[in-house]
C-alpha cells in the first residue's frame, strides 16, 4: 500500500500508542549529558540511561521517531551520500522501546503485526535473521509467527577468537548493555542483484535490512564477561526513509516524497533539468542535516560538531557549483524543508530565519575560500615538477583551505595532468589517526554511577533540609559503606536541598552535618535520578544510613537565584528588541555573574544594549512575583511558555513566569520577586562562534560593585589629566588630540630624516644587465615611512628594482618597488615574499610595489643578501 513518509511516520507512532507505548518527541540531534557521541544517531540515544538502570521514567515502554545524524566519529555515512541508493547524512528511526516490560515474543509480534496487517508488506517478500545461538528468537519466528526455516538464518561471529562480534550482536560499547538482535530484511526481487544476509553476494541490494529488533540482556564486563541483566529489555531501529522507499514502489530512498520535493526545488532553483544528477541527491540530502543541527544549536566551527556541519554545508555548495551555480543558493532550500517536515518537526519553522542565515553566511565565505583555493592551485600548478600533483598539495589545499580534493582533480586533469590520491590518501588517513587519538567520544559504562531510586529536591523551599545517606562512592566511583576524614568521595542522599548543575545553573555548594563530623560539599552533580554530592570529610566520618542536615552555602545560593531570574528576564529582553529569532545556545549561572549564549548574527550596538539593559531593570522595579507551576510537558508548550532546544525535559515540568514579560520551562532556583535582583548590568556583549553571540551581566551586590569600580576609575583619569569627574572628559580628549599632533609630527621628522637618507642611498645601486638594484636596511625608520622612500628611490634610478627593509619594536617591515618596464622580469609581491617567508612573515601587493612583515630580527640580514642571486637569475 502507498503511504507517504508523514502518513507512515504517524502510523507507526499509533500504532504502538494502541500497544500502550508513551510517544516521545524526538530528541536534539546533540546528545543531552553525554560524552560518548558526536550526534544523537540512533533512536535509543535518549534512552540510554534508562537502559543502564540510572533513570527511572513514568512508562515502561516508549515510541519515537528520531531525527539522526551520521556524519562524524564512529558512524560516518558522508562520503557514501548521494552515490548509493541508501546512504544519509540525516535520517529518521523509527523505535519502539521496552524497558524491563515486553522481551523477546512480544517485540517479535509487534514488528511483524505492523509491517504485514497496518502497511501490508507480502509476508512472502520478507526474511529474518537471529544470533546464531539465539535459539528463542528462531522458534518464536518459526512456530509463533509462522517464518518458514528457511527464511529464517542464523549469523554467527565474524571469528572464533571475537566472541559476539557479529552483525546479529549489538553491544553499546565495549561495556555495558548488549544482547543478540533479529532483523527483519525486504526482498525487492530477482531482477536485483544480491543474496541474502550471510552469503557471498549481500552486499547486493536485493535485500534489504528494514528493521533491527535488539533483545538487551547481558552486561558486558571490562574482562568480557557476560552478566544477566535483572530486567532484559528491548530498543528496536527501522529506517523510515528505507521503509518508505519500499511503500512507495521505488528501489532507492532518493526516489521517495521527501527527497524528490527537495530535488525538484533545488533543479528549479539551479535550473537543472536532469533529475537523475548525483548532485542534486547529495544538495537534498544535506539540506536536511544542515537545518536540523542549526535549529539544534550547532553552528559552523572549525572543531568538533561545528567542524563537521561546515564540511556537510561546503560538500553541498560544491556539488551546486559542479551543478553551474554561480552564487549562493543553499539557504534557499530551507524553506521547502520547512514545508515537507514542519509538521512534524515545529522547530524548524521557529528557527528558519536562523537557518537561513547561517546558511548564506557560510556559503558565501566558501566561495570565496573557493576563489582563493583556485589561485593558490593555479600557483602550485605553475611550479610543478613533472605532470603529477603531490599528495602533500591536495591535501594542504583541501584540510587548511577547504578546497575540495574532487575539485582540484577536476582541474588538474583540465591541465592534462594527474593527482597523486595515494599520497592524499596517506595525509588523510594521517589525519584520522590524529582526529581518532584525540577522541574523547568514549566511555566505560561500568563506571557510572548507577543508583536504585532517587533523590527527592527539597532545595525550592529550603537551604537546610534532614535526611539520611543512602549510597557513598570514593571520588573514583567505588561504591563503599563510609568515608573517614581527609577522604575525597560522593554522597548520596534521599531528600536533598543541594541543587545539582543543570541547565545552566552551577551546583550548590555547603555542608553535610554529621552528629560528630561534617562532609564539605564542593560541588552538586546529578547522576540519573540521584543527586551527587560532591566532596570531602573535613572531620569525622560519614556512613551509608547516616542521619544527617544538609545545609547549603545560603549566601552563595541567593546570588545564583538573582543571576537566574535576571537570565530569564534578558532572554525575554533579547527577543523584544533583536526579534524572535533569538534563542538561548548556552548559558552559565554561577554566583558572581550570568553568561548567556544565542543566536544572532550582528554586533549589537551600544543602543540597543541599553535598551536590553532598561527593559530588565523595569521588570526588577515592578517587583513582579516570581510564580512557578508544575504542568504537563504538553500543557506548559501550549500555554506559551518557552522550551530550549537540545533541553532534556520530563513529563512533567516547572513553568516560571514573571508577569506577562516571561515564561520559560526551567527547574533551577529563581527569586520569590523580581524586585529581589535590586540590579541589573550588561558587562560584555561579543561573538564567540558564526551567529552566536555572548552577553555577560551582573545583578545585586556585584552590579553595585561595578559601578563603584567604575567610579574609582573615573576618579583616578581625573587625577591623571588634572581635572574632576565633571571635567575628566574634555580633559582627556584635549589629552588624545595633542598626543595625535606628537605622533604627526613625529612621523614629518622620520619622512624628512629617512628621505636624506634615500638620497644617500640611490648612489649605492648596483647594476644588473641594465637594471638598477638597490638593497638596504635603514635604521631608525619607521615600517609607514618605507613608501615614500622606495618611491623616491625609484623616480631617482629610472629602470630599477628597490627592496628595503626596516626594523621597529621588534617589527620587521619590508617594501618592495619595481619600475613599470621591469616588471614583465620581476614581479615586487613575489620579491616582498622572498624576503619574508625568510623572516617569519608574508605580504603582497602589486607587481610594481608590495609590502611584508615579519617576526625574525636575526634572519633578516641573510634575507637581504639572497636577494641579489634572487634577481640575477631573472634579470
Amino acid at each position: 500500500m502507498y503511504m507517504t513518509t508523514a502518513e507512515l511516520r504517524e502510523a507507526f507512532l499509533s500504532f504502538f500508542k494502541q500497544q500502550e507505548h508513551q510517544i516521545v518527541a524526538s530528541s536534539s540531534l546533540v546528545p543531552h549529558d553525554d560524552p560518548t557521541l558526536l550526534f544523537t544517531n540512533a533512536g535509543m540515544n535518549q534512552f540510554k540511561d534508562c537502559f543502564l538502570g540510572t533513570e527511572k521514567r513514568s512508562y515502561t515502554r516508549a515510541v519515537s521517531s528520531q531525527r539522526c545524524v551520521r556524519a562524524g566519529g564512529k558512524h560516518n555515512d558522508l562520503e557514501n551520500v548521494g552515490y548509493t541508493a541508501r546512504h544519509h547524512t540525516f535520517f529518521e528511526m523509527l523505535g519502539n522501546f521496552s524497558f524491563g516490560d515486553y522481551f523477546k515474543h512480544d517485540a517479535i509480534r509487534y514488528a511483524w503485526q505492523f509491517l504485514t496487517e497496518v502497511v501490508k508488506l507480502p509476508k512472502e517478500r520478507l526474511l529474518v535473521t537471529v544470533y546464531e545461538s539465539d535459539d528463542e528468537a528462531f522458534d518464536i519466528w518459526a512456530k509463533e509467527i509462522g517464518v518458514p526455516v528457511d527464511r529464517i538464518i542464523r549469523i554467527g561471529d565474524k571469528s572464533a577468537d571475537k566472541p559476539y562480534e557479529s552483525d546479529n550482536f549489538w553491544q553499546m560499547g565495549d561495556t555495558g548493555p548488549c544482547g543478540p538482535c533479529t532483523e527483519i530484511f525486504y526482498d525487492h526481487g530477482e531482477h536485483i542483484w544480491g543474496g541474502p544476509p550471510g552469503s557471498p553476494e549481500e552486499d547486493g541490494d536485493r535485500f534489504i535490512e528494514i528493521w533491527n529488533l535488539v533483545f538487551m540482556q547481558f552486561n558486558r564486563q571490562s574482562d568480557g564477561t557476560m552478566e544477566p541483566l535483572p530486567k532484559p529489555s528491548v530498543d528496536t531501529g527501522m529506517g523510515l526513509e528505507r521503509i518508505a522507499a519500499i511503500l512507495q514502489g521505488v528501489h532507492s530512498n532518493y526516489e521517495i516524497d521527501i527527497f524528490q520535493f527537495l530535488i525538484k526545488a533545488t533543479a528549479t532553483i539551479l535550473k537543472v533539468s536532469d533529475l537523475t544528477d548525483k548532485s542534486l541527491r547529495v544538495i537534498a540530502d544535506h539540506i536536511r542535516s544542515c537545518s536540523f543541527l542549526i535549529a539544534d544549536g550547532v553552528m559552523p566551527s572549525n572543531e568538533g560538531r561545528g567542524y563537521v556541519l561546515r564540511r556537510i554545508i561546503r560538500r553541498a555548495v560544491r556539488h551546486g557549483n559542479k551543478l553551474g551555480a554561480d552564487k549562493p543558493f543553499f539557504h534557499l532550500l530551507a524553506k521547502g524543508l520547512v514545508t515537507e517536515m514542519g509538521a512534524a518537526y515545529p522547530e524548524l519553522a521557529q528557527q528558519l530565519p536562523v537557518i537561513e542565515k547561517v546558511l548564506l553566511v557560510e556559503e558565501e565565505q566558501f566561495l570565496r575560500t573557493l576563489d582563493r583555493g583556485l589561485a593558490l592551485l593555479d600557483e602550485a600548478l605553475r611550479g610543478l615538477d613533472g605532470d603529477t600533483v603531490p599528495g602533500e598539495t591536495v591535501f594542504k589545499l583541501y584540510d587548511t583551505y577547504g578546497f575540495p580534493a574532487d575539485l582540484t582533480a577536476d582541474i588538474a586533469r583540465e591541465r592534462e595532468l594527474n593527482i597523486d590520491q595515494d599520497g592524499f590518501d596517506k595525509a588523510m588517513e594521517q589525519q584520522r589517526q590524529r582526529a581518532k587519538q584525540a577522541n574523547q567520544f568514549g566511555v566505560d559504562y561500568n563506571q557510572n554511577i548507577a543508583i536504585d531510586g532517587k533523590s527527592e529536591f527539597k532545595g525550592y523551599d529550603a537551604t537546610e533540609y534532614p535526611a539520611s545517606v543512602v549510597a557513598v562512592f570514593t571520588k573514583d566511583g567505588e561504591s563503599v559503606k563510609g568515608l573517614e576524614t581527609g577522604a575525597d568521595g560522593q554522597v548520596v542522599l534521599d531528600n536533598t536541598p543541594f541543587y545539582a548543575e543543570s541547565g545552566g545553573q552551577c551546583g550548590d555548594m555547603g555542608e553535610l552535618l554529621m552528629e560528630d563530623g561534617s562532609f564539605v560539599v564542593t560541588d552538586t552533580q546529578k547522576s540519573g535520578d540521584a543527586i551527587v554530592h560532591i566532596g570531602y570529610v573535613s572531620q569525622g566520618e560519614i556512613h551509608v544510613g547516616e542521619a544527617l542536615s544538609a545545609k547549603v552555602d545560603e549566601v552563595r545560593r541567593n546570588s545564583i537565584r538573582l543571576n537566574h531570574t535576571a537570565t530569564h528576564l534578558m532572554h525575554a529582553a533579547l527577543r523584544k528588541v533583536l526579534g524572535e529569532h533569538v534563542q538561548q545556545k548556552g548559558s552559565q549561572v554561577a554566583p558572581e555573574r550570568l553568561r548567556f549564549d544565542f543566536s544572532h548574527f550582528e554586533s549589537i550596538s551600544g543602543n540597543s544594549i541599553r535598551t536590553i539593559e532598561q527593559l530588565v531593570n523595569e521588570q526588577i522595579r515592578a517587583n513582579y512575583s516570581v510564580q512557578t507551576k508544575l504542568m504537563d510537558l504538553d500543557e506548559a508548550k501550549a500555554s506559551g511558555a518557552m522550551a530550549l532546544f537540545g533541553e532534556k525535559y520530563d513529563e512533567k515540568v516547572r513553568v516560571v513566569g514573571m508577569g506577562e514579560f516571561s515564561t520559560e520551562l526551567c527547574g533551577g532556583t529563581h527569586v520569590e520577586r523580581t524586585g529581589d535582583i535590586g540590579l541589573f548590568r550588561i558587562m560584555s556583549e561579543g561573538g564567540i562562534a558564526s551567529g552566536v553571540r555572548r552577553i555577560e551581566a551582573v545583578t545585586g551586590r556585584y552590579a553595585l560593585d561595578s559601578l563603584y569600580n567604575l567610579a574609582d576609575q573615573l576618579n583616578e583619569v581625573s587625577g591623571l589629566v588634572k581635572g574632576d569627574m565633571s571635567s575628566a572628559r574634555d580633559k582627556v580628549q584635549q589629552v588624545v588630540e595633542r598626543s595625535k599632533w606628537l605622533e604627526k609630527e613625529v612621523e614629518r621628522l622620520n619622512a624628512k630624516l629617512t628621505a636624506l637618507a634615500g638620497s644617500s642611498l640611490a648612489e649605492q645601486a648596483i647594476e644588473i644587465n641594465g637594471v638598477k638594484v638597490l638593497v638596504s636596511q635603514l635604521e631608525g625608520t619607521s615600517p609607514k615611512a618605507l613608501r615614500s622612500t622606495v618611491d623616491d628611490l625609484k623616480s631617482k634610478l629610472g629602470t630599477c628594482v628597490v627592496a628595503l627593509a626596516t626594523v621597529s619594536d621588534g617589527k620587521i617591515g619590508i617594501a618592495v618597488g619595481v619600475s613599470k618596464d621591469a616588471t614583465s622580469k620581476v614581479k615586487a609581491g613575489e620579491l616582498v615574499n622572498v624576503v619574508a617567508q625568510q623572516v617569519g612573515g608574508k605580504g603582497g601587493g602589486r607587481p610594481d610595489f608590495a609590502q611584508a612583515g615579519g617576526s625574525d630580527e636575526a634572519a633578516l640580514p641573510a634575507a637581504l643578501e639572497s636577494v641579489t642571486p634572487w634577481l640575477q637569475e631573472r634579470l
